[in-house]
């Protein structure tokens, strides 16, 4: 077996149904994009991921299940996201309104607002999201 460099997880949602439901789509193909808030990077002091940056897939048991590769990356208004990022997100949602609905209940709900340290953080038209491709480079290993 090739021994690679360790790398950067990619984590989506928090560990639970939810996000096993978004690695089973990534490992389908049917997500091919995601969103998250900038405020998110802010808090973590992150750094917008670099287009060509490989990250590692990470299920709700903290496993490595894939390595993907980030194809674009963009920092929109939530107001501004379109019917095309929506299906890329491959979760189903077959209008902007359905997508913006689900996802202001999670970045509403208490583990988001706990994570960004604002207890009353809600979004708005204007609120910065990072808007970011992928595609799957690697499966790895055996799943479930």
């Amino acid at each position: 077996m090739e021994k690679r460099a360790p790398l950067k997880p990619l984590l989506f949602a928090f560990p639970g149904p939810l996000r096993d439901q978004l690695v089973a789509a990534v490992l389908a193909g049917a997500k091919v994009s995601t969103s998250c808030l900038l405020a998110e990077y802010e808090a973590e002091k992150e750094e917008l991921p670099p287009v060509g940056e490989r990250s590692a897939l990470i299920d709700s048991d903290g496993r490595e299940v894939a390595v993907v590769e980030v194809t674009d990356v963009r920092v929109t208004r939530l107001g501004d996201v379109g019917l095309r990022h929506v299906a890329e997100e491959g979760e189903g949602y077959t209008s902007v309104a359905e997508w913006r609905a689900s996802h202001e209940l999670f970045w509403h709900g208490e583990e988001m607002r706990e994570a960004l340290g604002d207890p009353d953080f809600t979004v708005d038209d204007d609120t910065m999201i990072v808007a970011e491709r992928f595609r799957v480079v690697e499966v790895l290993g055996p799943l479930g």
